[in-house]
């Protein structure tokens, strides 16, 4: 009995400097498609999988893409003691997920209701290139080689930039270390995805990266496309949902302009409410119609839908008029707030339209910092922005559940927006945790969570390098493309029925994070140049109303915040401090009531609840890394009384005997008589002998 195997296929290229491979055949031999992509000492198996019949019942693409993270791909065990295996995908892992899924989406046909999965698994990372754009072109090629009615193939590129020079594909220190962290992905015709962190990139250099980002693109593209001819797949068969045409000749008829122009309204609920009242009123023409089971109550309601769309995107088009009644470059109504809640350490409250935004800013140690466990090496991260989306912010009633990938995608990206501007560490040590609570929501919350992390860490007193603001920009198009509007601070239905989410942050003096996703087959950079130099003017609107009310971080901080101060050691003295076992520091700890950080360089950060416990702490520190100088005076406990005379402890860690020949000017016949453990006294320095012992003498002997 011979082996199954399938024909094994492979392609490969030079990719900045590595050899790209995709392979299929080889691995995975039931699935519907898989590819095998290798760039260097990387290698991530990306499968495809598609249902052989619709998902009943659904109204959207049925796509599931998961990114696995494997800890044996770079050697490495995990560090938990408990739990080896593993488990929840790391925010890491959901954000690659979500770059996989954003550009091959819209490639499908639309009314398409198969379930299709996505498996990316990395078994083996080099640990110089990040694998998700790897894993993004193995995606794409297993999905084309299993026959599925995807468009056309898509890839991703990386990019970073070091001093005004490009890189492509940067490895994790380029990145992290440079002004640029990109990722674009695309078809040989159009970008469809972008995904930036920026150190203020001004527009242009952006444009230049994205350009270069698109000529990969179209090299990736063509060697998936040669994949393709090797293997020949044949086209797997599919059902597409048609939406009832019919229903929507007879709503067509039955309604005019003037009533599909009144469906608008400044308020999500006035939209709503005007939408359901125009429902009502074709329902009840074609009420018989239904009873009669010729038509849908649910078909009638979808088409109207359809029209009020339609109708809303070519008054757009063709007069500039939004449902809202806004221009197409203008930002809705801004409020602001700074303070508004007594206890946190920072606070900031950001409403933009129906928008609102509550943002909170905790600041801790450098203790308090997070250490994240992934396949890749361990990172510390010293600022995190967490966000959160509860249903009545959009008037739901759902259960609450553990963050999902929006609330990751969002809060990492707004993240993202304010790294650039944070204070070096070493100038502000904390640790700082911000928290986005979405209150209300109609477009656009991951901005408004921008905008409102600057003003909470304004209001904290945290010296920004410049204050950022955020915006999102949406895009209406005709059928063919040929007319567009690029519309200025989208709100919901704007972004449900448009073409583009494109979102720009940054400060006055460039981009700091930059994310865009679009529903056409790809976006020409002459628009994107457009729509991002139209965000510049509503950023600058959104920037100077928040400044409007809080023009500069705060002098002080809150005074609730903990009190940090640091001070440089030599490296050598770090051993001294932290005492055999740990001792030394953990009884400063205790008797300070401070937190003490100690990095290797010699930094040493003292977190404490109020000054007074924190200059303890310093002064203990300070006693055990200075130098006892002859001649100094010092204030000193007695440690144990022997017949010969005293040892004292006169600086932490430091003791030394004082003779009993040198306690006194009078003869002591028992020095047990006069001292015992814990008594104080003041002694003086005399000398060092060259064993490194400190001969000392009470100042009463010297009086």
């Amino acid at each position: 009995m011979s082996i199954y195997q399938k024909p094994v296929h492979s392609v490969e290229m030079d990719l900045a400097g590595r050899k790209l491979t995709l392979t299929t055949g080889h691995y995975a031999l039931q699935a519907s498609g898989a590819v095998t992509a290798s760039l260097g000492d990387t290698v991530v198996l990306c499968t495809g999988m598609m249902s052989s019949k619709p998902r009943e019942g659904t109204d959207f693409f049925p796509l599931m893409v998961d990114y696995e993270e494997k800890y044996y791909a770079t050697g490495k065990i995990s560090g938990s003691r408990f739990i080896k295996r593993e488990g929840r995908p790391s925010e890491e892992a959901v954000l690659n997920s979500r770059l996989i899924d954003r550009p091959i989406r819209p490639l499908f046909p639309k009314g398409f209701r198969n379930d299709v999965q996505v498996i990316c698994t990395v078994l083996s990372a080099d640990m110089e290139v990040h694998p998700g754009t790897t894993a993004m072109i193995g995606a794409s090629a297993a999905l084309q080689v299993a026959g599925m009615p995807m468009e056309a193939p898509i890839s991703g590129i990386r990019i970073g930039m070091i001093d005004g020079e490009f890189i492509v594909n940067p490895t994790y220190e380029q990145a992290e270390s440079g002004d640029l962290n990109l990722v674009v992905a695309g078809t040989e015709d159009a970008i469809m995805m972008v995904e930036a962190e920026a150190k203020e990139v001004t527009d242009e250099k952006m444009l230049e990266a994205l350009e270069l980002a698109h000529t990969y693109i179209k090299q990736i593209c063509q060697l998936q496309k040669e994949l393709i001819a090797k293997v020949n797949p044949t086209p797997l068969p599919y059902e597409i949902t048609a939406k009832d045409d019919s229903a929507i000749e007879m709503v067509r008829g039955v309604v005019s302009d003037d009533e599909l122009d009144a469906v608008k309204g400044e308020l999500k609920k006035d939209y709503k409410d005007r939408l359901h009242e125009l429902e009502d009123k074709v329902l009840e023409k074609f009420a018989a119609q239904i009873e009669a089971e010729e038509v849908s109550a649910g078909a009638i309601k979808e088409a109207v839908s359809t029209i009020v769309e339609k109708r809303t995107r070519d008054n757009i088009l063709t007069k500039g008029i939004r449902l809202d009644g806004r221009k197409t470059d203008e930002v809705r109504p801004i409020f602001v707030e700074v303070g508004v809640l007594p206890r946190t350490h920072g606070s900031g409250l950001f409403q933009r339209g129906e928008t609102q935004v509550l943002n909170i800013c905790t600041l801790g140690g450098p203790g308090a910092a997070q250490i994240v466990d992934t396949m890749d090496q361990d990172v510390t991260r010293r600022y995190m922005h967490h966000y959160n989306f509860p249903g009545y912010s959009v008037g739901e009633v759902k259960p609450m559940r553990s963050p999902g990938r929006r609330e990751i995608g969002h809060g990492y990206l707004a993240e993202k927006a304010l790294l650039a501007v944070l204070p070096d560490p070493k100038d502000f040590p904390y640790t700082m945790r911000l928290v986005s609570e979405v209150l209300s929501c109609n477009g656009s919350s991951s901005m408004g969570s921008v905008c409102g992390s600057t003003l909470s860490l304004m209001d904290a007193g945290v010296p920004l390098k410049a204050p950022v603001s955020g915006i999102a920009m949406g895009l209406v198009t005709n059928d063919d493309g040929s007319q567009y509007k690029i519309l200025t601070d989208i709100q919901g239905m704007e972004d449900f029925g448009g073409d583009m989410d494109l979102k720009v942050a940054g400060t006055v003096n460039g981009i700091t994070a930059l994310q865009m996703d679009i529903k056409l087959k790809g976006l020409k950079m002459e628009l994107l140049r457009e729509a991002i130099g139209q965000a510049n003017k509503g950023r600058d609107d959104i920037l100077n109303s928040m400044l409007a009310v809080i023009a500069e971080p705060r002098t002080a901080l809150s005074p609730f915040a903990p009190v940090i101060e640091s001070m440089m050691i030599d490296p050598d003295k770090i051993r001294e401090v932290i005492g055999k076992g740990g001792e030394t520091i953990q009884a400063i700890v205790k008797e300070s009531g401070a937190e003490i950080d100690i990095t290797q360089d010699g930094q040493v950060n003292i977190t404490a609840p109020n000054r007074e416990a924190a200059n303890v702490a310093m002064d203990m520190i300070k006693g055990i890394v200075v130098d006892p100088e002859p001649g100094t005076d010092y204030e000193a406990t007695v440690m144990k009384v022997m017949e010969f005379g005293v040892f004292v402890e006169f600086l932490p860690g430091k003791q030394g005997l004082v003779h009993v020949s040198k306690l006194s000017k009078e003869f002591m016949k028992d020095v047990a008589d006069k001292y015992k453990v814990g008594d104080k006294l003041k002694v003086r320095l005399e000398g060092i002998d060259d064993k490194g012992r400190y001969n000392l003498s009470a100042l009463p002997f010297l009086a």
